[in-house]
């Protein structure tokens, strides 16, 4: 399936860098550009796209409130937002409007190919220093932290396998990464996070990685496990 995209990007030569990139990428059909956040809701309003790579900083109306806008309006209509900044300020918010990936503009065309097909997907498409810096704020809530001594038991029937991607998954790694460090295919990889994902109920990435807090299976982010 190709998925049908509008770039919303105040800088010209930064959004037709962008739009060119992605007419190399496989699956990927640019339908429009917005140089702002109203350009944005307009453009999905006309053109019913399948996902938004959305910036944050825009003037007349931002990133985050043209997410929040299209969320309420076309919610077959995913956001993914691609801008310079991932501090929390920006992150949050955006998360909170309903965007469901958030890419860097340092992101490669693979991950962005990844991400809008992880939202298309039902998943989340966030990078993995992203996932990271939710679990900074998990662990900064006083999220439960990983504790010395047997593991715990494996939480709604999950196989010990499928407890090592949780765990791994909750660190922010990809799939790929997560295939490499238990030296599986990254088919076997999907199909354990599709079984964790059926038997905890989670529905995206970023759940995963709270349900794993919650059940001491997460520690601190740190160095991939190798």
């Amino acid at each position: 399936m190709t998925a049908r995209v509008v770039v919303a990007d105040d800088q010209a030569v930064v959004r037709e860098g962008i739009v060119m990139l992605l007419g190399l990428l496989p699956g990927i059909e640019v339908v429009g550009s917005a140089r702002d956040g109203e350009e944005a809701v307009a453009l999905v309003a006309e053109l019913t796209p399948d996902v938004v790579l959305m910036d944050l900083r825009m003037p007349r109306c931002d990133g985050v409130e043209a997410t929040r806008r299209i969320r309420e309006s076309h919610p077959a209509t995913q956001v993914v937002v691609l801008t310079t900044y991932a501090d929390d300020d920006s992150l949050f918010p955006a998360l909170r409007a309903g965007a469901r990936g958030y890419l860097t503009k340092d992101a490669g065309g693979d991950e962005i190919v990844r991400a809008v097909e992880d939202v298309l997907s039902g998943a989340a498409g966030l990078a993995p220093g992203i996932q990271r810096r939710l679990l900074d704020r998990f662990s900064e809530q006083g999220a439960p932290a990983a504790v010395s001594g047997p593991p715990p038991e494996p939480p709604d029937g999950l196989t010990g396998r499928e407890t090592e991607v949780l765990a791994l998954i909750s660190e922010g790694l990809t799939n790929q990464e997560i295939a490499g460090t238990l030296h599986v295919s990254t088919a076997t990889v999907k199909t354990h996070i599709n079984n964790l994902f059926a038997k905890t109920g989670v529905r995206d990435r970023a759940q995963a990685v709270r349900y794993a807090y919650r059940h001491g299976l997460g520690g601190p982010p740190g160095p991939p496990v190798t």
